[in-house]
């Protein structure tokens, strides 16, 4: 398999089925006839049956299926070393926080923050993702590096999209009031002059930009006041950034915002100027018909986490009545931490099964009133598609990225389907979200450069990856606690 040049035209050819990333419909398909993609430099350039030009470099996706590559649109690559940590691992939401990112967070110094975000978007990579937003918070007072400049440069290494969604707390959740100055919030003053230096530096407002910011306060209810919470979002708009937080991951939300300010969290943004189509909140796992009907009237998205939301026994987002509603929905891994697996295969696999699961458990018996039988009808594999991709490229604002079609980036994921997993499959063109595990991935095009060809990436060593890994996982064991 020949590697393209990022100025040169490629041609994918033969391959079994071509996922689209659409919605449906006759004007948005959810998959081509195909067999054959050409890209041309950055971009999509035609799709069909295609004859290859003189010297074009040529790909055989025989038996291969094709998706566009997959947006991520909330993670915590810090976590990539805090996988499975015991003293966490049974704990919900609130305890956890406290048992595992915040007892470690003062451990991450440079190397060890470099490491997990390697880690992190390797594994990303590797499940055919090419677009990574990380919801970074690991900021405090006289800080001796700047872990903002190493995810954009580990993510450029890699020739992956990435976005930085810039958390940080000017107050806490009293937490973290014990331990050290790594932990402690910065001042509203220092936070908005990080992020009007990373906008300067970074920022790229162009449809298929490499690398943009986002004004991200970690979690509006509990990391900053209200007054601060217009004055951060008065700035992401006089800067053109988009707003991101977490938001109604447990019952605690909807606690915190009826004892605090007698309205549900999303009224609450609302009436802090934390709505609109700039706008999307991570989990949005408990919320009333009011609250999804503020989200579709405003515009604003969701980052779908249902693996974290799962292991954190926190519940399941319900994004199909939001996707009904007109509520943009998109797909996140969250951190590591509270998911063991961050990888988009593993999340668009449980995103089909959850939504199912969680119609399934509305159905009653006929004598006692119910009318349905199950929910297998309340999420396609061709909605998790979209929703995994164009979906959050939407929400993000790329508006040339996320899609399989002439004029788009081309972000392309090629999957060969050689394992038994996927054996037998009638259409294989499901098999990546249906059959979950981990496809090979044959190829994987960023803005029409090549960086993975199977399953490989050019100058990582996965064995000695691994090897570091461990090393830092011993080392954080015997530090935490001494």
């Amino acid at each position: 398999m020949q590697t393209a040049g990022t100025q040169g035209s490629t041609l994918i050819r033969n391959a079994a089925a071509i996922m689209t990333g659409g919605r449906g419909g006759a004007n948005d398909r959810t998959r081509v006839r195909g067999p054959d993609i050409r890209i041309r430099g950055e971009t999509i350039e035609a799709i069909g049956a295609l004859l290859p030009y003189p010297g074009e470099t040529v790909l055989d996706a025989t038996d291969c299926v094709i998706y566009p590559a997959w947006v991520n649109t909330h993670h915590h690559l810090f976590q990539s070393l805090l996988k499975g940590d015991r003293v966490g691992l049974d704990a919900t939401l609130t305890p956890w926080l406290a048992a595992t990112p915040y007892r470690f967070r003062a451990l991450f110094d440079e190397h060890r923050f470099r490491l997990a975000a390697r880690i992190g978007l390797i594994e990303l990579a590797r499940s055919g993702c090419a677009t990574v937003a990380d919801h970074n918070y690991v900021y405090y007072p006289d800080m001796p590096f700047d872990s903002s400049a190493i995810l954009f440069e580990e993510a450029e290494k890699l020739g992956l999209r990435f976005v930085l969604l810039r958390g940080g707390a000017t107050q806490t959740r009293q937490l973290e009031a014990d331990l050290p100055t790594a932990l402690r919030p910065e001042t509203l003053d220092a936070y908005v002059s990080d992020v009007e230096r990373l906008a300067a530096r970074y920022h790229d407002a162009s449809p298929r930009a490499m690398r943009r910011v986002v004004m991200a306060p970690t979690t509006v209810l509990y990391s900053i006041s209200p007054s601060q919470m217009r004055e951060t979002a008065a700035v992401a708009r006089r800067l053109g950034l988009r707003l991101h937080s977490h938001l109604s991951e447990t019952v605690g939300y909807q606690d915190s915002a009826q004892d605090l300010y007698q309205r549900s969290p999303v009224a609450f943004c609302g009436q802090h100027d934390w709505l609109g189509s700039d706008v999307w909140y991570a989990h949005l796992v408990k919320v009333d018909a009011d609250e999804i009907a503020m989200l579709a009237q405003t515009g604003t998205g969701v980052a779908h986490c249902p693996q974290s939301n799962g292991r954190l026994g926190s519940g399941i987002c319900p994004v199909r009545d939001m996707a009904d509603a007109g509520v943009p929905v998109s797909i996140g891994v969250d951190g590591a931490a509270s998911n063991e697996a961050a990888d988009m295969i593993s999340e668009v696999h449980m995103t089909w099964l959850a939504q199912r699961a969680r119609l399934g458990m509305a159905a009653m018996p006929r004598f006692r009133g119910g009318s349905f039988e199950g929910g297998a009808h309340a999420a396609s594999v061709e909605d998790v598609i979209h929703w995994g991709t164009a979906g959050g490229a939407q929400i993000m604002g790329f508006d040339e990225v996320g899609k399989i079609a002439p004029g788009y980036s081309a972000d392309i994921a090629i999957y060969r389907l050689d394992d038994p997993r996927y054996f037998g499959l009638h259409d294989p063109a499901i098999g990546p979200v249906a059959s979950g595990g981990r496809p090979s991935l044959a190829a994987l095009f960023s803005a029409g450069r090549q960086v993975v060809s199977n399953d490989q990436i050019d100058g990582v060593d996965l064995a000695q990856l691994g090897r570091e890994a461990r090393t830092a996982v011993k080392a954080l064991l015997a530090e935490v606690d001494g």
